[in-house]
């Protein structure tokens, strides 16, 4: 909004001094409009004297100077300019110009925040992906929502996005996963049983054989192929996990099922491509990756002595199935065990011929649960971890999701459980949704109090003169560009620190001024804040798959 008009005058200065002669056009785009990062330097700050004092070898602070005397004759967006330090150049926007945000906001509605700056670039976002060997566990939740809320963020932005859950159906797990359920079975019909040293030990294990038994009987019981046992069991943890999902609003177009990887030739045909390009050989009677090739300390087993491909060898052959779907960008939500086998897979798509810079990992840290201080388990009952569910149970959907989006990926998160349960403006999400319901209780008042509304953009704003009315314009004129940046960036938690500030400096507002007076200008002047402040918060909550209660 503003900071992009502002922009415009900024280039346009740029030219008017290249056409005077005051500084070449080698610093074309090479200068930034930003947020100042102190109160008192402006509303906006500029490095265009900097960057041009580099190219052209002249006195920074003089063509500051110049530039701010450019700014204050030819904007009626400016109130005035400073200089400051070395050179930066503080522009102060007229108070008025900050209130013109509020029709603007009102009239856009739902699509104020939305934008078109990703141009229709197809964006492929892959997340989740767990192995359906045991329910989501918190971890998983917080991959699942970090992923759902960046895939929200690209759609509002004007990407085209196509999200994908990796099926991990085959290998050594889904084979364990047999095991576990074939030995609980025959636990149950009171035969002898050998459980796998490394077996699946949740009481799920226990409920499926159970499942199982009630369906087919002891009809099994000789059965040593473990084939019935594990699909079986996928079938239900995979049930268990979709409903999971669908709980926390999380929907995907596409299962991609790691078995057809190896059914269709794919894996045989990556093998058969990396060793005609001379990047596989045998030694010890596997089958090696030579990643050296591409920078790495030392070469990676593909697949082992006993014929069975590492983990690697089908990530890199799904890759390349990603790249023949002919998507702009592949991004991939990961957990941080994965950090060391990224560039393994990055290496392999190298290798094969594709440009591995259209693939952007997120890798996210791992949730621990406290309470009273001290980490908790909520239950025992999924063998040795807590599942989502559980969590959800406990303090409801839009905590979880808020809560899990509240820090930045790669930062570790502690789920202060009694945090989470409060009732009160302690708890974040409660602070920033009873800001929505707060205004909702607003607007109710005024129609109880026959205050009529009027049409906002013919209401009298300049009755808006209070310091954080102001503020309030400044934070929601800064929504569209927050918006943009935490899609590009992948970046959720900006959107749940901007919602956070923005509620802050409502509820300071409402502490302090009266929204419905004895004037009925002011108080209509006062509504129109009010409005505007439900679209943002509204949107805001929305595009990150959040619910704006009105009442609470």
């Amino acid at each position: 909004m503003i900071r992009s008009r502002l922009k415009g005058v900024l280039e346009e200065c740029f030219d008017r001094g290249v056409a005077e002669g005051a500084w070449s056009a080698a610093g074309a785009g090479r200068f930034a409009l930003e947020l100042p990062k102190r109160e008192g330097q402006g509303d906006y700050a500029t490095n265009m004297a900097l960057v041009l004092a580099g190219i052209e070898k002249a006195n920074p602070r003089e063509l500051a100077a110049r530039i701010a005397a450019m700014l204050e004759t030819g904007s009626d967006l400016v109130d005035r300019v400073e200089v400051a330090g070395p050179g930066f150049v503080n522009i102060f926007i007229r108070p008025g110009v900050w209130r013109e945000v509020v029709p603007q906001i009102i009239a856009r509605g739902r699509d104020f925040g939305r934008s078109t700056v990703g141009g229709g670039r197809k964006v492929m976002v892959e997340f989740v992906s767990a192995n359906p060997t045991g329910p989501l566990s918190i971890g998983h939740g917080r991959q699942a929502i970090l992923g759902d809320a960046i895939a929200r963020l690209l759609a509002v932005t004007g990407h085209d996005v196509f999200r994908e859950y990796y099926y991990n159906d085959a290998g050594r797990q889904m084979r364990v996963l047999g095991e576990s359920t074939r030995a609980r079975y025959l636990e149950l019909l009171g035969l002898p049983n050998q459980f796998p040293e490394d077996g699946y030990q949740g009481d799920y294990i226990l409920d499926i054989a159970r499942s199982l038994m009630n369906e087919v009987g002891d009809s099994l019981k000789d059965h040593t192929d473990v084939t019935p046992f594990k699909e079986k069991a996928e079938r239900h943890i995979f049930a268990d996990i979709s409903a999971t999902l669908e709980r926390m609003g999380i929907a995907f177009d596409n299962y991609f099922n790691e078995h057809s990887l190896y059914e269709d030739g794919k894996i045989d045909e990556v093998v058969a491509e990396l060793r005609a390009k001379g990047y596989v050989y045998e030694k010890d009677g596997a089958v090696w990756f030579r990643t050296t090739e591409f920078g790495h300390e030392k070469d990676r087993v593909i697949i082992k002595n006993t014929g069975e491909p590492t983990y690697r060898l089908p990530d890199i052959a799904y890759h390349r199935e990603k790249f023949r779907r002919n998507f702009d960008w592949l991004v991939n939500i990961f957990g941080s065990d994965h950090i060391a086998t990224v560039p393994d897979v990055l290496a392999g798509v190298r290798a094969l011929g594709y440009d591995d810079s259209k693939v952007t990992v997120v890798l996210h840290q791992f949730v621990t649960l406290t309470r009273d201080g001290r980490q908790v388990k909520m239950s025992t009952r999924k063998a040795t971890f807590v599942t989502v569910d559980e969590l959800m149970n406990e303090v409801g959907v839009d905590v979880v999701r808020f809560f899990f989006m509240m820090r930045k990926a790669d930062s570790q998160l502690e789920f202060d459980l009694d945090l989470a349960t409060k009732e009160s403006q302690e708890n974040p999400v409660y602070y920033v949704q009873y800001a929505h319901a707060r205004l909702c209780s607003i607007l109710a008042q005024a129609r109880e109090k026959g205050v009529e509304r009027a049409d906002c953009a013919s209401v009298d704003l300049s009755l808006l003169v209070q310091p954080e009315e102001l503020l309030l314009f400044k934070t929601m004129s800064a929504f569209p560009a927050m918006i943009e940046t935490a899609a590009l960036e992948l970046a959720p938690h900006k959107v749940i620190f901007y919602l956070m500030e923005l509620a802050g400096q409502f509820h300071s507002y409402y502490n302090k001024h009266k929204v419905i007076t004895e004037d009925l200008a002011l108080s209509r002047a006062r509504l129109c804040l009010v409005d505007a402040l439900l679209v943002v918060l509204g949107n805001g909550l929305a595009f990150v798959g959040l619910t704006a209660p009105e009442k609470m």
